[in-house]
């Protein structure tokens, strides 16, 4: 039987709570009810006024809150209505008919350089940033700038910014010396 556990993340108003595996190929990010309609668990959280946005992965969920409420009030409620949830062995996403491509998914069209940035967002730097409860998406490479997509407990995290430069476009630059820079956008 697994036991949610949770811990605070770098983002004050992110928490990351352990699941067992729930079989998603790639993490989902949910910012209302309605993108949530296709996972149970983060339906019954987005039912609490406090959600501000999910980030559902393959063996955890983020969870960021407004700033109105405090996490020593949320956290065990939360991480029990979790584990109900997993004790239930109810699932944590129903694919739907739609399901819309992900930019960061190798495409056999893309350039060496996009599929080996790519590959390496995915095995290497996505793991790391999803330590902290949080995900990064390759949106463009134009003009030998990288720009990607903080999600999850990355999304307005107070050290956000410095991961971005200091960790992922030092690494990237290390690996592709011909990336300028590494820039966020939502």
């Amino acid at each position: 039987m697994h036991k949610v556990t949770f811990e605070p993340t770098p983002n004050p108003n992110t928490y990351r709570f352990s699941l067992p595996q729930t079989g998603l190929p790639s993490p989902k990010i949910l910012k209302n009810a309605r993108e949530a309609e296709s996972s149970p668990l983060a339906k019954k959280i987005f039912g609490f006024p406090w959600t501000s946005e999910i980030l559902l992965s393959s063996d955890f969920i983020a969870v960021t809150k407004q700033d109105w409420v405090e996490w020593d009030i949320l956290a065990n409620p939360l991480s029990g209505l979790i584990q109900e949830h997993v004790d239930n062995e109810e699932f944590f996403w129903i694919e739907s008919s739609s399901s819309e491509p992900l930019s960061d998914d190798i495409d056999p069209q893309d350039s060496p350089i996009v599929k080996d940035i790519k590959y390496t967002l995915l095995n290497e730097i996505r793991p790391v940033v999803a330590l902290d409860g949080g995900d990064i998406r390759f949106v463009k490479l134009e003009n030998d700038i990288l720009y990607v997509s903080m999600q999850g407990a990355c999304s307005g995290c107070p050290s956000s910014q410095a991961t971005l430069k200091q960790g992922i476009e030092v690494r990237i630059q290390e690996l592709y010396p011909q990336i300028k820079s590494v820039e966020a956008i939502a």
